[in-house]
């Protein structure tokens, strides 16, 4: 244990430092000058500090509220040594955080009951911090085992949804990248951006309820088609609802409102603007973007530039434009995305948009 020692005597150091040295584990620092002694804590923090109070340029009053002023050293324990006996100098001590007070002359007894005292103590303290130290690393180990495990599961399912309504895995990767940038951009933090970003790959597992009929149609879908292929949403809603994990709360709420419109004519509830969680607007943007550059039975793919026109469009009325303004600031990193999963596309026609179909 580390003690530093701050008085102006060389005298009264000599008795302290043999003293607390006879302690078994202690390491002495002596010191005459106060300014020199503040200016080693950055580079050795003391386990205890003995400091007096009548010093020619600083007194310890004064160095006791460098020491807890320091980020350091503020939990470091003091005792002010002192022959003043007045309330005022002591209170004073106290309010700039002084731990033990010692009068002068010194007795050696009770000096070394109090630093064996306090050195105990901290001693424990520095046990118990190591303890949680390890501790936290242990769990902090075990969480990212259970994040990785949430994630490969995560994929697994979706990738396995992907393929039963005939989608590519591609696509779940693309909707969840592009997804994490608007949610960088819009300006939420580094835990939400991840759970969006893993969310949103669940944001059609509601398709699992739907008959082949309709996922496989290569043509347009009769109104009661449509109707039962919007149904999607409410089944995704229903097998993700009531569940204690926050990753799955938020893939519900992706799953039963990415096809809420900002202006009011989405579904399935016809929520509007701020009242469509922001995970579902975010994942709305990125899910038919995606949708428009991609192949499907029902149509060729959009060139990458008219999809994202159709975006742009699009704000205010399909999508917040809060999030098409986000989406727009990464427009780079985006294009950049496609045009490398995308250089051997040939479409070169822009067909007609069929919201009842697929992601769009």
């Amino acid at each position: 244990m580390r003690v530093f020692v701050i008085d102006d005597s060389p005298s009264v150091v000599a008795t302290l430092r043999r003293v607390v040295e006879a302690i078994k584990g202690s390491e002495v620092l002596s010191f005459l000058h106060p300014s020199v002694a503040l200016k080693r804590l950055d580079d050795q923090t003391p386990d205890l500090i003995l400091v007096d109070y009548m010093m020619p340029d600083m007194n310890g009053i004064e160095v006791i509220s460098h020491v807890r002023k320091n980020a350091l050293t503020a939990h470091v324990p003091t005792i002010m040594i002192t022959s003043r006996r007045e309330t005022d100098i002591r209170l004073a001590a106290m309010k700039a955080g002084a731990t033990e007070f010692l009068n002068k002359p010194i007795d050696e007894m009770e000096l070394t009951l109090r630093v064996r005292n306090i050195l105990d103590i901290e001693e424990a303290r520095l046990a118990l911090a190591a303890k949680a130290a390890t501790l936290q690393r242990d769990f902090d180990a075990a969480m990212q085992r259970i994040e990785r495990h949430e994630e490969e599961i995560i994929w697994r399912l979706s990738k396995a949804i992907a393929c039963r309504h005939g989608e590519t895995a591609d696509h779940l990767d693309r909707v969840a990248i592009v997804t994490r940038m608007i949610a960088e951009e819009v300006g939420l933090d580094a835990g939400q951006c991840r759970m969006i970003f893993l969310a949103s790959a669940l944001h059609d597992v509601g398709k699992i309820g739907l008959p082949d009929t309709i996922l496989s149609k290569p043509g347009t879908l009769s109104p009661d088609e449509r109707r039962q292929m919007q149904q999607h949403a409410d089944f995704g809603a229903e097998i993700l609802s009531d569940s204690s994990s926050e990753l799955i709360q938020i893939a519900r709420k992706i799953a039963e409102s990415h096809h809420e419109r900002w202006d009011g004519a989405g579904y399935p509830k016809g929520l509007s603007a701020a009242a469509i969680p922001i995970e579902a607007r975010i994942v709305a943007i990125a899910d038919v973007f995606d949708a428009l550059c991609s192949k499907r039975a029902y149509k060729a793919a959009w060139p990458i530039a008219d999809a994202f026109r159709e975006i742009v469009n699009s704000s205010g009325t399909h999508f917040d434009p809060a999030c098409v303004a986000a989406f727009c600031r990464r427009w780079t990193d985006i294009k950049a995305l496609f045009e490398a999963q995308n250089s051997d596309d040939d479409a070169t026609q822009i067909p007609t948009l069929q919201l009842s179909r697929g992601s769009a």
